[in-house]
């Protein structure tokens, strides 16, 4: 929002520079303009004359001085200074930056929204866990990720699409089939061999139970399929259950066994036959991922015939091609690092355009309780599940403490802190600051003092505290954009922590409600943008915006 219109006026007075002979034009495009780290270093740094000066051989301080002049004449800045080597510094009036406030009213929900996306259509695979059992939180992290994507890239202006990859083909279901056959043979009194990697969850235990509920004996016979069958509907169901509960959805589910039944994975191994890029060695089957820039090859079928899973990935996301989508994003553990790279290989080989998949890959979680960590095993029955996380600490903190850090950051869920009705924990802190407006707006309404105008209220808002929320909710929108662009939602958490922290500051030191009507109308003014800044960050994020903690 600000930040375009600077940058405008900054290109705007490169361009002219170029045209009066000041400089050429080699660094188009190359500059940069920052907000600066340090506070008195203005609103917005350029470092055009530092860049210019390498390319044309000149003093960068003669370059920003020639630069400086003309920015001064744009009055949108109050004052344009050179620092250091060559820098620029720009300072706003506090009247652009209080321009903000007649947009948050006029757009509210809409608020932060923008259309950097033209409706291109992007598709976001997430979750995508093995119906092998209840989503760990691993799982929920990966989910609240993903969703928060999906939320980002909506709010900017893509076609959002969002899908699980149900992987239900492989040895990881003939695993479930059998430990399911083995708990339900055992719960009868029955010979029965458990397998030596099976999942000994009670879930499993849950599964076997009721199929003997519905059929007694009638099983014993049966072949394993049957018991898979049975265990994934049931888990999946679990799985969809749990999702709802933190507000996750989807639009498709693409179940894996699709590839095998329609051939797909075949027309993969054919296709990349024919085009020499595939061999047999010891009986398996080989791709050459070395021709991609990978130090070995790779297996993709086994020397059993069962084939790996980086080759009905390499299908699926040929399917994904197929589908038309513009943007493919994927949301992966960082135990997948080492197969991304084989999958991309395998679409370039294919012929398709790998630049257009986007891998997101997360850390996992560590669970923290009384300052000691839970242990966590998916196949034991010691593991924890995203369920209980919920019952615990809630879908809001939950949520928000998978979002507080970067994706490739582990992330120490701290129990104890989450469940903390304080400003100590940052998601309470964060809805308090909407709570807290919420009961100004409140209080004013009984008192009969009315909101004033933003045209009203900019004459008088005249305090730092009031500049710096100004400020951060001009910023919003720059904020969700980037986000979208760099598929970065944890930015608006810390965005939203940020300027509660501004809010509380200010709330601290200056009375909204006083003998004063005009400045009390005025400050209304300024929190009722903040509020709706809070709800549309929260709502953005997937948390409620509550009306009273």
């Amino acid at each position: 929002m600000i930040k375009s219109r600077v940058k405008e006026i900054v290109d705007h007075c490169f361009a002219e520079g170029v045209q009066q002979g000041y400089w050429s034009d080699g660094a188009a495009g190359r500059y940069t303009i920052e907000v600066p780290k340090r506070e008195g270093q203005g609103d917005f740094s350029t470092n055009f004359a530092l860049v210019a000066a390498g390319i044309d051989k000149r003093k960068p301080r003669d370059l920003a001085a020639q630069f400086a002049a003309l920015l001064t004449q744009h009055a949108i800045f109050t004052r344009v200074e050179v620092a250091g080597p060559g820098f620029i510094n720009l300072f706003l009036s506090k009247e652009v930056w209080a321009a903000v406030l007649a947009p948050i009213y006029e757009q509210n929900e809409r608020f932060g929204c923008c259309d950097i996306g033209g409706g291109r259509r992007v598709l976001v695979e997430f979750v995508s866990a093995n119906p092998t059992g209840p989503l760990s939180v691993g799982h929920g992290r990966n989910a609240v990720l993903g969703d928060a994507i999906a939320r980002v890239l909506a709010a900017a202006g893509y076609a959002v699409h969002r899908e699980y990859y149900f992987n239900d083909a492989g040895r990881q279901m003939r695993v479930l089939g059998e430990s399911t056959r083995a708990r339900y043979l055992e719960l009868l009194g029955l010979a029965n061999t458990f397998p030596e990697d099976g999942y000994q969850g009670d879930y499993i235990y849950d599964i076997a139970r009721s199929m003997i509920a519905d059929g007694g004996d009638r099983f014993q016979d049966a072949e394993v399929t049957v018991f898979k069958d049975r265990a994934q509907q049931a888990i999946f169901a679990d799985i969809d259950a749990t999702l709802k509960r933190i507000g996750i959805g989807f639009d498709t589910y693409f179940n894996e066994h699709t590839l095998y039944e329609d051939g797909r994975i075949n027309e993969v191994v054919d296709t990349l036959r024919a085009k020499g890029l595939v061999y047999e060695k010891e009986g398996a089957t080989w791709f050459k991922t070395s021709e991609f820039g990978q130090e070995q090859d790779r297996v993709i079928i086994k020397s059993t015939g069962e084939p790996t899973y980086r080759l009905p990935d390499i299908a699926y996301h040929c399917d994904k091609f197929k589908r038309g989508f513009d943007w493919m994003v994927n949301v992966f553990g960082s135990d997948h690092i080492a197969t991304v790279p084989d999958v991309l290989a395998g679409i370039k080989a294919l012929g398709y355009d790998d630049t257009r998949i986007t891998v997101v890959l997360y850390q996992f979680v560590t669970l923290l309780r009384d300052g000691k960590q839970v242990k966590m095993s998916t196949r034991k029955a010691t593991f924890v599940t995203v369920d209980e996380l919920v019952d615990e600490v809630g879908p809001d903190a939950l949520r928000f403490f998978f979002l507080m850090r970067k994706p490739d950051n582990l992330i120490e869920f701290d129990l104890d802190l989450a469940k903390k009705q304080s400003q100590e924990n940052p998601v309470f802190y964060v809805q308090y600051a909407h709570a807290r407006l919420c009961s100004i707006e409140k209080q004013a309404n009984e008192q009969g003092i009315a909101t004033g105008t933003a045209e009203q209220a900019l004459p008088l808002l005249v305090e730092p505290e009031e500049y710096a929320l100004l400020k951060a909710m001009a910023e919003y929108p720059q904020l969700v954009a980037g986000a979208a662009t760099d598929l970065a939602p944890h930015r608006v958490v810390f965005y939203l922590m940020e300027l509660a922290g501004q809010f509380h500051s200010f709330y601290n030191k200056h009375k909204v409600l006083g003998t004063d009507q005009e400045l009390s109308q005025s400050r209304l003014c300024l929190c009722g943008a903040l509020k709706r800044v809070f709800r549309n960050g929260l709502h953005l994020i997937g948390l409620s915006a509550p009306e009273s903690m």
